[in-house]
C-alpha cells in the first residue's frame, strides 16, 4: 500500500492529473454494479486495451468519462502505454504480465474506493 499512497502523491502534484473525479453518473453506476463487476469491468478493459505490445489507437484508446475505470485510467496514469510507463515505470513495446496488469487493475480500484468515499479494502464488494 505504500507504493499506492507514494503514486498517489506525486499524482496530485500534477494539474491534469489531480483535475479527474467521477462525476454523479459514473458514481451512480459504480453504486448500481457493485465493486466486484466494476474490478471486473477493469481487469477486462486493461487487458484488451492496454495489456498488448501494441494496443490499438495507443495514446487515444481510453474515453475520458462515462465509466468509473475510463476516469481512474487518466486519474491515476494508467490510460495509455506511454502514461504506464511514465508514472508506473512499466516500458511500452512488449505485453504487460499478468502480474502488471493486476497492480494497475489494483491501482485504478484504489482511486475508485477513495473517489466513492470508501475505506480501502481489496476484498469488499459493496453489494
Amino acid at each position: 500500500m505504500a507504493e499506492t499512497e507514494a503514486l498517489f502523491a506525486r499524482l496530485a502534484r500534477s494539474a491534469f492529473r489531480s483535475r479527474f473525479h467521477l462525476g454523479a453518473r459514473e458514481k451512480g453506476y459504480a453504486d448500481a454494479k457493485g465493486r466486484s463487476v466494476i474490478a471486473r469491468h477493469a481487469a477486462e478493459l486493461i487487458e484488451k486495451r492496454l495489456a498488448p505490445a501494441q494496443p490499438l489507437n495507443d495514446g487515444k484508446q481510453t474515453p475520458m468519462r462515462g465509466h468509473p475505470v475510463f476516469v481512474a485510467q487518466h486519474a491515476t496514469g494508467c490510460c495509455c502505454r506511454g502514461c504506464l510507463e511514465k508514472w508506473h515505470r512499466i516500458p511500452a513495446g512488449r505485453p504487460l504480465s499478468e502480474a502488471e496488469q493486476a497492480r494497475v487493475v489494483d491501482v485504478l480500484m484504489s482511486w475508485i474506493d477513495r473517489e466513492m468515499g470508501h475505506t480501502p479494502n481489496p476484498g469488499r464488494d459493496d453489494r
